[in-house]
Parts: structure tokens; sequence; C-alpha cells
């Protein structure tokens, strides 16, 4: 298949059957950063919600800057991953404080905000504002290796890039990096996923009983209860998780310790805001 045939055929696809979100019509830059944040290893149906009510609590990096790390967990928690929730807060105050509240345009100006990394960089600078770096995700990578590597398997992420950056339009690369992404999720549904030919595929690990599930368990607590001595913490979330065992509470804990995402005050725990 050409290039030109390609291009074609995915735009085809797109202009019939391509998918509405609310971070995809008249978000402003803001919107597509809190959008790509919430994004990450979270089903789109489970986002567009959070979407819709951050927005409106917090319409502008400003907003949310002047917020409390607490509320902003609050606000996240059932999206998981609430790290996420942090590095969002620590990106708007960076926004308001270097910025002067503006967005950044440039996938390298964006590469200085916390939380955000080389694929965040690319996908916030198409989307926020037109521009045409190469980036690449679970289901753009999907459809290069369907249609260029059908007959390959452990396809590293560099061998696409060429091919990624030779197909883009140029003109208008915000639509074309929502059809690739358009038609990587109908091809989920209806081949065997074509991902499992990278060499960056890993399948998730089973969540129920992980140590994400008690970090998860021990936020949301935190986050709606406030401060908590260690005792009251671990009762709560053993009513929450009634096989918990009290050594990977623990360990648990002591994560979100590490990560400064719990901070301990006094004997108290509490979302760490510093």
């Amino acid at each position: 298949m050409t290039i030109e045939e390609f291009r074609k055929t995915i735009l085809d696809y797109y202009a019939c059957f391509g998918r509405d979100f609310p971070w995809r019509t008249g978000a402003d830059p803001w919107g597509v950063v809190v959008s790509e944040f919430m994004l990450q290893q979270t089903q789109t149906a489970r986002v567009v919600a959070y979407w819709e009510r951050w927005m409106k609590k917090w319409p502008a990096p400003s907003d949310l800057a002047s917020a409390s790390l607490e509320d902003a967990v609050r606000e996240w928690s059932g999206l998981g991953y609430n790290r996420r929730a942090k590095y969002l807060w620590e990106c708007s105050r960076a926004i308001t404080e270097n910025y002067d509240g503006r967005v950044p345009e440039t996938p390298e100006a964006l590469l200085t905000l916390p939380g955000i990394g080389p694929y965040s960089a690319g996908a916030i600078a198409c989307f926020a504002w037109n521009y045409p770096s190469v980036f690449i995700e679970t289901n753009i990578r999907s459809v290069m290796l369907h249609f260029f590597f059908q007959d390959k398997t452990e396809v590293r992420d560099e061998d696409l890039f060429p091919l990624l950056s030779a197909s883009m339009d140029r003109e208008n690369p915000r639509t074309w990096y929502w059809a690739l992404m358009d038609y990587g999720a109908e091809l989920k549904k209806t081949t065997a996923n074509p991902g499992r030919k990278s060499a960056a595929y890993v399948r998730q690990s089973r969540f129920k009983g992980s140590l994400r599930e008690i970090r998860g368990a021990i936020v949301r607590k935190l986050a709606g209860q406030g401060r908590q001595n260690g005792k009251a913490l671990l009762e709560g979330v053993k009513a929450e998780l009634e096989e918990l065992r009290e050594e990977d509470f623990h360990r648990a804990l002591a994560s979100l310790k590490k990560d400064m995402m719990v901070a301990e005050k006094e004997g108290l725990y509490c979302i760490d805001g510093r």
C-alpha cells in the first residue's frame, strides 16, 4: 500500500465514522491538556463525564492552580492512577507561574511541564495548536502495524516514526491524528490486536488485589474523609477491600509516601500538597 492510499483509507473512514468528544469540539488548549492527562490508560467513554465536570470546575490553569491538591484528587477519584491528578495539578501551577497561564505551543516547551513526556508533549501540541508533531500511542501503533508490518513481530516504535512522519497531513495534523486514533480503536474491535506485534507490547497486569488497587483505596479515603491516623486509615481501607493483608497496606502506603502523593504530619496521614 502506498502512503497516498493509506492516507485516503484512514481519512475516508474518519469522514464516515469519526468519533465525537467534547475535547475535540471547541475545547481550548487547557481542555486538551486535561483530556490528555485523563486519557492515559483510561477508556474514552469513562473520561467524558470527568472531563466535563473538571472543565466546569477549573476552566483555566489558574483555577486549578489555586485549588488544593486534595480537591483535585477528590474530583479525580474513580479515574484511577491518581498520580495523574497530582501531575495535572502541578502542571497547572507551572503553566500559571511560568507561561502566564497560556499552554505552550511546542513539544519542546511542553516537555518542561510536570507529568508531560514525549507522547503527551506531541499530542498536546498537535491537538491544542495543530502543530505537526510526530507521536505514537496504542491506537496509532495498531494502525501502523496493521497496514505496514503484517508479517513482522517485535516491531520497534523507531520503525514506525518515519512512516508516521511521511503520511502525516501537515496542513491539518490534528484531524489526521484523530482519524488514526479512531481507525485504531475500531481495529481492536474487529481484528486480533495488532499491538501484539510491537516490541513495546505488555499485557496489562491484574488489578484486583494489586498494589495499585490498595493505593487507590488509600487515596480515596484521604481525599474523601481528610486526615486520618494510621489505624483509622487501615480500618477504612479494610472495609473496602475485605481480603486486604496488613503488610500490603503498609507497602502501598509507603509507596504513596515515596511518590509524594501522601504525607504523614504529626501522626496523621493526608494528601501531600507540598
